[in-house]
């Protein structure tokens, strides 16, 4: 029997899994939008919503376990200074889970994980930035 035994271990070890989580938890918070499969999702969703609430409380005890648990200080700041004042009225459920079908190869169910009244033009902002400094780069060398 295992009685009080919380959460999916995901075939990896403990370790492995707060990295995991901590990875995903980054992810959304720069994107606000990602795709994973529909277990990862599900348990993501206490791990991010606690965040968020750090992020609404905003006192230098918070911001310092933000920082423990997802190791990226400028996401955190995002997480302070964007979202937090956010949700600031809304008393939890800041994310939805979405069923998207199932993936190609092993056939496992992906779910969009996304924050509730998301910045639509936040997902892909720091990959488009990227883009463009290396265009502008390559101009200026050409």
């Amino acid at each position: 029997m295992r009685h009080g035994f919380r959460g999916r271990r995901f075939g990896r070890r403990s370790d492995h899994r707060t990295a995991m989580f901590a990875n995903l938890c980054q992810s959304l918070i720069q994107h606000e939008q990602i795709v994973t499969t529909l277990p990862k999702a599900k348990d993501l969703r206490p791990v991010i919503e606690k965040l968020i609430t750090l992020g609404k409380r905003g006192d230098l005890h918070a911001r310092r376990q933000a920082i423990a648990q997802i190791k990226d200080v400028a996401l955190v700041k995002k997480l302070f200074d964007v979202i937090g004042p956010r949700y600031k009225d809304r008393n939890g459920g800041y994310t939805r889970v979405l069923k998207a079908g199932f993936r190609f190869g092993d056939n496992a169910p992906l779910a969009v994980i996304e924050m509730v009244d998301r910045d639509v033009d936040a997902k892909g902002a720091v990959d488009r930035a990227r883009n463009e400094a290396a265009a502008e780069t390559q101009a200026a060398a050409a």
